[in-house]
């Protein structure tokens, strides 16, 4: 009888839809017919029974194997291969010689479960069935069996040896595992039509496995025959319940299991389900209604092999109504028992013509009546396209499970409370998760030998984050804690001075042998321990992304399956591949070129350049060395001297803030902010037209000319040596400025006249800003701004006067100075006007990396907020972010720079109206488009060794580099 069972409704219209698109179901049905049968009435008896076989072959075997096969395929008319070990040009040339061989074109199979990586070298592995589980949404694992038919599409393979549709609801089961979507009948049932939808609309054979069902078992039926002790019923609504779904949704050939089920297989003890009639004709054809292809486990297990003498377990096999054989320990010897059972009339014509036309008509529908080689060339680059990793990621993304998550620790916000370490456990590498980690906050590695070392070093933190990551070259490793894992799990769980986080990259099964989770405020469970997976569990902790998978098995009695709480995620930075958003890696190799060819020009000795787009950063490169003569190279983590962006980055964003709390308006005027300013020509400049540019205030004031003696050196009227009482300004190494001269700065700028010109670019403005926000504020302008802004946004590497933080070799140097300082200028401000007020300016003197000022920029983008908290409202950032004077073509926003209105300006001319961004004298550069949602950053130090280059401000190529941008933005 027939069980049904509730069955979305959406998944039904989906399957209806994909059907129409698949090339397997039949549109020339009599066309199919007439080849079949011309095929068959063309064999022999031995060419016909020769069909029945599938032998196995590896494409890292040695010449004589290969061609012990090719006899196999020449003399005896073999059926099929099914490839194991090997790489793919070496699959594709031997697929080729042995098609070449064959009266009638080859079935090709391989075991492709979770990609041809599961068989072979230089291929894609994507998530295991355990993980793809965890997924709400079937599409994505609709994709992935496209993708993976594709794949074997072009490497010539006709059949996948896949889904694997067993429930696997035995947590000791040795063999499947990793392999099966889950416990849950019906989420493998609904996840596998998805699988198979996909990989048939490739164009490749689907084949449900192990029948009757392989999930309910401790014994590997490799080494030995397991025994499935389900009464029928259970069978019926559990381990069937996934067969019989694919089989109404079409599912083209099911593998059959060698298992011993006593309630199927009645009449004859320890029957293996590959030799049983009962299982095969009556339950699988008669009673399920199947009609394709069906094809035996691999006949040289040792659960089958032993329990008949070679050649008769082939043919029991066959009788009891499998189609293809596969994988015989003697092909010729097996062969040769089903001619003789033939000719006694044991195997009838209609039971062998109903096999033989079965794989006929797979081959048909797999193109192979019109058979054509594999293609070699191009064949790596078309199995390791970026669209793998796109997938892979969406697909890991969706799995990541959070299954508790106390005081709604996750995603982790308030980052300035935060003081976070990490433990790693496990026998494999989480490096990739501790450097994710690392990118949204400050996380310290800790590492003990024993549970009071851990005590020790984790009592100053406050939040701890266990990674536990096992070996994930095969979903049969290992996947359990050490004895001492465990303990420690449950001492530093128990710290009152912190809480616990532990994200699991292994089986969820692992978390059986944990004894209490009472003192584990989170768990977050990321199924494999690949580099993606550790991404993207890192980027889920801190809101990067959300999390909305379900834990398909039952992990623990306080984890029970389809366990999972969302999380939204919290707008913070993540990071992807470009095809993700839209955009093409390709294209984006021209960005390469172009900063290479500002190396090679000598335009700076070293660049960071990241680009980001729809919150997610997709470029992230370093290029050169902190000087030309350096050893080290660029990385990640070196700043560079920000010069004017400290304007957008650092003053602009406190005056938003003023400005909304009412302490400042753009129509004040400078008298109004410094009151010494009542009798001064520039007394009437407001706020709005001295940040757009427009207020008629000089460009810059050289303060630092008239500090120097008649031979150009720091007169010792102005400077000491080291650090004393009134000369507390650190200019530069071993040279400190009078604290006197800070009211000099002042004064001269109340002295200066107007320009008769509306529009100059001006740094002084930001000298009164500066002033004024310490002033109002009582504090110092980068106390101010690091509160507000850097350690909440968790920014590691932003800072005035680095070397107070970081040691001279993460900074890149600016310049040798020969005019003023006379040294090499490196961890200081380049600015000479910021370095006189002791390294801090309103105009310069910020430091910082491209990932930094990126999240700044990207706060702007969001209106405000970033990583859950609003720091300004969006009404504020679009007020400041608008061009009040384009009507005096003055572009400026208000602090912001803005397009060009003419030909040429700031931008590549390719950017919107709305966009907004910044230039920097040491070569930086940064902007952000709304409408594109792209943030790009540029940091270099054209400056060194001379602020005299200026071959990357006259080629142009930080625009140039805009342009490619925009360029590889897909449609």
């Amino acid at each position: 009888m027939r069980i049904n069972f509730y069955f979305p409704l959406f998944l039904f219209v989906l399957v209806s839809m994909q059907a129409q698109h698949n090339p397997l179901v039949a549109n020339d049905t009599l066309a199919q017919q007439n080849w079949v049968d011309a095929q068959y009435n063309a064999m022999t008896l031995e060419e016909r029974i020769g069909q029945l076989f599938m032998v196995m072959a590896t494409s890292n075997q040695n010449r004589e194997a290969s061609d012990k096969i090719k006899k196999l395929v020449e003399k005896h008319h073999i059926g099929g291969v099914v490839f194991s070990r090997g790489g793919p040009v070496r699959q594709a040339k031997l697929t080729n010689e042995f098609q070449e061989a064959s009266k009638t074109p080859l079935l090709v199979g391989l075991d492709a479960e979770w990609g041809l990586a599961m068989r072979l070298d230089s291929t894609h592995a994507f998530p295991w069935n355990m993980t793809l589980g965890a997924i709400k949404d079937s599409c994505i694992i609709e994709k992935i069996g496209f993708q993976i038919g594709k794949h074997a599409k072009r490497l010539g393979v006709h059949i996948n040896f896949a889904p694997d549709i067993d429930v696997n609801n035995n947590p000791q089961n040795p063999i499947i595992g990793n392999r099966s979507f889950g416990e849950d009948p019906k989420s493998v049932a609904q996840k596998g039509i998805a699988f198979m939808d996909g990989m048939e609309r490739a164009g490749v054979l689907s084949c449900g496995k192990h029948f009757p069902g392989h999930g309910d078992t401790a014994t590997d039926s490799h080494k030995s025959l397991p025994i499935i002790e389900s009464t029928k019923q259970r069978l019926d609504t559990v381990e069937l319940l996934p067969f019989k779904s694919l089989i109404e949704n079409g599912l083209s050939s099911v593998m059959v299991a060698h298992l011993e089920v006593p309630q199927v297989e009645f009449l004859r003890a320890g029957l293996p389900s590959s030799l049983s009639d009962q299982v095969i004709t009556e339950l699988l054809q008669n009673e399920l209604g199947f009609k394709g292809l069906v094809v035996t486990d691999a006949l040289n297990m040792n659960a089958v092999s032993e329990f008949a003498p070679e050649g008769e377990v082939e043919l029991n096999a066959f009788l009891a109504g499998n189609d293809m054989l596969l994988m015989p320990k003697d092909v010729l010897q097996a062969k040769e028992k089903l001619v003789e059972a033939y000719n006694r009339g044991i195997v009838t014509e209609l039971r062998l013509s109903t096999s033989v036309k079965k794989i006929l008509m797979a081959k048909y529908k797999v193109g192979l009546h019109e058979y054509r080689p594999v293609e070699l060339d191009g064949l790596h680059e078309d199995l390791n396209t970026v669209d793998n990793d796109a997938l892979h990621e969406e697909a890991m993304e969706n799995a990541i499970t959070v299954a508790k998550n106390n005081f709604s620790l996750l995603p982790i916000k308030k980052l300035e409370n935060k003081k976070i370490a990490y433990v790693h456990f496990g026998d494999d590498s989480g490096e990739t998760f501790f450097q994710t980690l690392n990118q949204y906050a400050e996380v310290t590695e800790i590492k003990a030998k024993d549970a009071a070392g851990y005590r020790n070093q984790l009592t100053p933190f406050n939040l701890v984050i266990i990674g536990f990551h096992k070996n994930n070259s095969s979903p049969w490793k290992s996947y359990k804690f050490s004895k001492n894992e465990l303990f420690w799990l449950q001492e530093i769980s128990r710290l009152r001075t912190s809480n616990t986080i532990l994200a699991l990259f292994a089986k969820p099964y692992a978390l059986l042998d944990v004894a209490k989770f009472d003192t584990i405020d989170a768990l977050v469970v990321g199924y494999q321990n690949s580099e993606i997976a550790q991404e993207s569990v890192a980027e889920a902790i801190f809101g990067a992304i959300g999390a909305n998978g379900k834990l398909p098995v039952s992990a623990h009695p306080d984890f029970p399956v389809h366990t999972g709480i969302r999380l939204k995620p919290l707008q913070r930075l993540g990071y992807t591949i470009p095809e993700r958003v839209g955009m093409s890696s390709g294209k984006l190799a021209a960005v390469d070129s172009l900063v290479r060819q500002g190396l090679d020009s000598l335009m700076y000795p070293g660049a960071q350049v990241l680009i980001a787009k729809k919150g997610k950063v997709v470029y992230h490169k370093n290029f050169g060395k902190p000087t030309y003569t350096s050893e080290e190279i660029i990385d990640e983590s070196h700043i560079y001297d920000l010069a004017s962006l400290t304007k957008i980055l650092s003053t602009l964003p406190m005056i938003m803030k003023m400005e909304e709390e009412g302490k400042i308006a753009l129509n004040n005027t400078f008298k109004e902010l410094v009151p010494e300013y009542e009798e001064s020509e520039l007394k009437d400049v407001t706020v709005l037209k001295a940040l757009s540019h427009y207020g008629r205030l000089p460009a810059w004031i050289a303060f630092y000319i008239q500090t120097l003696t008649k031979n150009r050196r720091p007169s010792p009227d102005f400077y000491r040596s080291t650090p004393t009482e009134g000369y507390s300004y650190k200019v530069a190494n071993n040279l400190y400025l009078t604290d006197a001269y800070k009211d000099s700065i002042y004064n001269r700028i109340g002295r200066q006249e107007l320009k008769s010109n509306r529009y100059r670019y001006s740094d002084v403005a930001y000298y009164v800003f500066k002033k004024y926000i310490e002033e109002t504020y009582g504090e110092s302008i980068d106390k101010l701004v690091n509160d507000f802004l850097y350690i909440p946004m968790g920014l590691k590497r932003t800072t005035f006067n680095p070397l107070d933080r970081f040691s001279k070799e993460e900074i890149v140097p600016s310049e040798e100075d020969n005019y003023y300082r006379h040294q090499t200028i490196q961890g200081y401000v380049h600015d000479m006007g910021a370095a006189m007020q002791g390294g801090v300016g309103g105009h310069a003197g910020l430091f910082s990396n491209a990932n930094d000022v990126a999240k700044i920029m990207q706060m702007y983008l969001q209106g405000g907020v970033y990583g859950g908290v609003r720091f300004l409202n969006e009404r504020t950032i679009r007020k400041f972010n608008t061009c009040y004077f384009c009507h005096k073509d003055v572009r400026r926003g208000v602090g912001f720079d803005k397009p060009q209105l003419k030909e040429k300006g700031p931008t590549c001319g390719c950017v919107s109206r709305k966009s907004f961004g910044h230039s920097g004298f040491t070569g930086t550069y940064t902007w952000a488009d709304p409408d594109e949602e792209l943030v790009y950053v540029f940091l270099s130090n054209r400056t060194y060794p001379s602020a005299s280059n200026t071959l990357l401000v006259k080629s142009g190529l930080r625009t140039r580099i805009q342009q490619a941008i925009y360029d590889s933005i897909i449609n």
